[in-house]
């Protein structure tokens, strides 16, 4: 069986790849892509496969305006980290999905469930989902690795993230830190903006980590966050309009 991988994280991709490996090593993933823009140009071009996974949520925008811009009939078992509720609502109408971090088990019982689907069936159940989720989601969870370990962080356990040498790193409210494969253009993209700010050129940050704000000469303000200090705290002149009207 041939597959496609659609998922902007390659941590997540790569996780994916080797389970699929160990589950049926015939299993083939052909391609893998990060964006809504590769994936339609991929498939205008005529690329195919047996079976696609798909992210809810890409780099430059939610997975469901690929089938607004182009039609696709291969089968899809989405990955996501949406909320309880949002699960919920795929299970409700019958829709595969993998809840992120994905485990061997959850992938074997979506690939069974999933090969029982009639064509038909499947384009029924894509058709509700994509009325579903036509509000915007946010991205509610990052899967990190640090050395060995990978892990699930919650967007509610995050401190703020930083750019720095060329990496964007997540800091959670404890203070460690772990790279992501977002720049932060991306992630100004996908969190909910009701939650995060992005301050200056560095930092973008989560409103529960400020303690306290006050002003700083030239115009700026300097907040008082843990494990961050110096210019990394300050508010730049050009965005402190914008960092008021999202305090209020």
């Amino acid at each position: 069986m041939n597959v496609i991988i659609v998922e902007d994280e390659r941590l997540s991709a790569d996780h994916l790849s080797l389970l699929l490996s160990k589950i049926d090593s015939t299993i083939q993933v052909l391609h893998h892509f990060e964006s809504v823009k590769q994936c339609v140009e991929a498939f205008k071009n005529g690329i195919n496969a047996d079976l696609i996974f798909l992210d809810i949520h890409l780099a430059d925008g939610n997975s469901f305006e690929i089938f607004s811009k182009v039609a696709i009939e291969t089968p899809i078992i989405f990955t996501t980290a949406y909320d309880q509720y949002a699960i919920q609502a795929f299970q409700v109408n019958s829709i595969d999905y993998l809840l992120k971090p994905i485990g061997i088990e959850e992938l074997r019982s979506a690939l069974n469930k999933f090969s029982k689907l009639s064509q038909q069936q499947h384009l029924q159940l894509l058709t509700q989902l994509t009325k579903l989720t036509a509000t915007k989601e946010y991205k509610n969870r990052f899967l990190v690795k640090l050395g060995d370990s990978i892990s699930s962080i919650k967007t509610e356990e995050i401190h703020y993230f930083i750019s720095e040498d060329g990496l964007v790193l997540l800091v959670n409210k404890l203070g460690k830190r772990y790279p992501v494969d977002y720049n932060l253009d991306q992630l100004e993209q996908i969190l909910n903006p009701d939650l995060f700010f992005r301050i200056n050129r560095k930092i973008i940050l989560n409103i529960e980590s400020i303690k306290k704000i006050s002003n700083y000469f030239n115009g700026r303000l300097i907040l008082q966050i843990d494990h961050l200090e110096g210019d990394n705290a300050i508010v730049s002149r050009d965005r402190v309009g914008d960092f008021k009207g999202w305090l209020s």
